[in-house]
This record gives C-alpha cells, structure tokens and sequence, in this order.
C-alpha cells in the first residue's frame, strides 16, 4: 500500500514536471509539481476511503494530477 502511494507521488512529480516542460501549463516548476502532488494526495485518498478508481494507482495518480493542474490555475485565475 505504501509502494503504490509513493509511486504515485513520483508520478505525479513526473506530470508535474512534464507539463511545465512542454508548456502545457505556465505556473512554475514547483508550484506545478505542488499542484500535481496534492491532486495525486486528494485522489488516492479518495481510492483507500471510498474504493474510487479507474484502474491502476498510476493511471489514478496521472488523472488526479492533470485535474488538479487544471482546476486550481483557472480558479486562481479569475480574480
């Protein structure tokens, strides 16, 4: 259980990195590797409570982090 959250964090770090790379997003490095983590943190927690998924821990963390980077800039961004 442990081995899956901590690949899931790396995963996440990893979208996080790749989408600022390719500029898919213009936030930062770390604040998108920030983002990705808790997305990657809300969604697994999600899976342990309520058995919420769509497959594999690394397809969830992949999911959860490309959500999270695309909620919270545009939320931010409406101010």
């Amino acid at each position: 259980m442990f081995f899956s959250f901590f690949g899931s964090m790396i995963i996440g770090g990893i979208v996080g990195y790749v989408s600022e790379n390719w500029g898919l997003t213009r936030n930062g490095y770390l604040p998108s590797i920030i983002i990705c983590l808790g997305g990657v943190f809300l969604f697994y927690m999600l899976r342990i409570m309520f058995h919420i998924s769509f497959g594999s821990p690394g397809l969830d963390a992949i999911i959860g982090s490309a959500g999270a980077l695309i909620i919270v800039p545009t939320a931010g961004r409406r101010k």
